[in-house]
């Protein structure tokens, strides 16, 4: 093996730090580093149970453990006897947290952090794809989310550095780069946002593909609104954070818009573009009836959603929704079985209309299966080139993944 061992958990962001912190601890072919999640309970019990596993298939390997669960509950992990050290988000980026003379516990105040260093990553070793991170941190206070207290407060990186990195990644090979962040859509510098930064990385660097991790809805401003609807080099997929369908639990989240906002914003795209949807949603908050479980499921079809992240409810620690009154177990794990029930169908029915179309896909380090523009999985009858993009006609669907030949 040349380099760490990486097992990383949760959203996009996580993957780019943990190419990152590939690249900051190279030289270490004897650890293992688990870059966690904490956005639910269940995973920060996976990140638990990975631990496990690689102490068993690796015993003499040194395990990290960091991100947001490290930083949250740095107790829990520094606990587990197969664990080395335990490294906070603040720290993950110094290659002396990795060492073995390091402290066995480095978790600094996240909250301290006030800048966001560029991670200069110039190949990705497990994607085509390029993460991008743009922005870390959060300044919202949604009533159910433990991220802010493992993040810090938002900071942005500058769009000089921005353009660099994705610069980098295409003169690499890459011909897809996806930004990333906690909070992606409030990525600002001197007045500008989201927008005037995809406009500029595609104004001045060769990249083919440009990719959005998560958007507030109610921050996709006209700017941004414009690329996504009429630039080809935008990809046709958005992902959204909607977490509900019913505004008093909207309310109850804190969010800072409504379901008919966010179904107002789908239209508009939709009546631009052939835009393929994503959204996350959260089943069983404290107080949902069954007429707000029934708007939830609602907003899959109000919002033609095709990629669906379905969360059942867990109390996080120190959050307000935590005290908020609970519902049983049971009827939260009934309703995300809903909810991704509905999703299922949903998604075989967009699959099922991609057959015959031709599609434009990027091929994966596997060289047997990649993404099409609208993010649909598509596996091709033999290995070819790891990313290269393939002009591949659909010719049927297996299971949530197209079959491609060349077209």
């Amino acid at each position: 093996m040349s380099g760490p061992e990486l097992l990383t958990f949760g959203c996009r962001l996580n993957l780019a730090e943990s190419e990152a912190m590939r690249v900051a601890a190279a030289d270490q072919d004897d650890l293992v580093i688990v870059n966690s999640c904490a956005v639910t309970a269940e995973a920060a019990r996976q990140a638990a149970q990975a631990i496990r596993r690689a102490h068993r298939r690796r015993p003499d390997a040194r395990i990290v453990v960091t991100g947001c669960a490290a930083q949250v509950e740095p107790g829990r992990f520094a606990a587990m006897a197969e664990v080395s050290a335990v490294v906070g988000n603040a720290d993950k980026h110094d290659p002396a947290a990795f060492r073995a003379y390091a402290p066995r516990v480095r978790v600094s105040d996240v909250m301290q952090v006030a800048r966001l260093a560029p991670q200069l990553v110039e190949a990705f070793a497990e994607h085509a794809r390029a993460f991008i991170e743009v922005q870390n941190g959060c300044d919202h206070a949604c009533t159910f989310c433990v991220i802010p207290q493992g993040r810090g407060p938002s900071r942005s990186l500058p769009l000089a550095h921005v353009v660099e990195q994705v610069a980098r990644a295409a003169a690499a090979g890459h011909r897809e780069a996806v930004l990333t962040g906690v909070d992606l859509t409030s990525w600002a510098e001197d007045g500008m946002r989201l927008g005037h930064l995809c406009a500029a990385i595609l104004a001045r660097t060769s990249i083919q593909r440009l990719r959005l991790g998560s958007l507030d809805p109610v921050e996709v401003d006209d700017g941004l609104f414009d690329l996504l609807a009429n630039e080809p080099r935008m990809m046709p997929h958005v992902h959204l954070a909607l977490q509900h369908g019913a505004d008093l639990i909207l309310k109850r989240m804190k969010r800072r818009h409504l379901a008919a906002q966010a179904i107002r914003l789908v239209e508009r795209l939709k009546a631009q573009r052939d835009i393929a949807v994503g959204a996350d949603l959260i089943a069983g908050f404290p107080t949902e009836t069954a007429e707000h479980h029934a708007a939830n499921l609602a907003l899959l079809d109000s919002c033609d959603v095709t990629f669906a992240h379905i969360f059942p409810y867990s109390p996080r620690p120190a959050t307000p929704a935590a005290r908020m009154p609970q519902l049983d177990g049971a009827t939260i794990k009934a309703r995300a079985a809903a909810l991704r029930t509905r999703a299922a169908i949903r998604k075989a029915a967009w699959l099922d209309r991609q057959i015959g179309t031709v599609a434009h896909v990027l091929i994966e380090r596997d060289g047997l299966t990649g993404h099409a523009a609208n993010f649909a999985r598509v596996r091709l009858p033999a290995a070819t080139a790891a990313n290269t993009l393939l002009p591949l006609r659909i010719v049927a669907r297996d299971g949530d993944t197209l079959l491609g030949t060349p077209a």
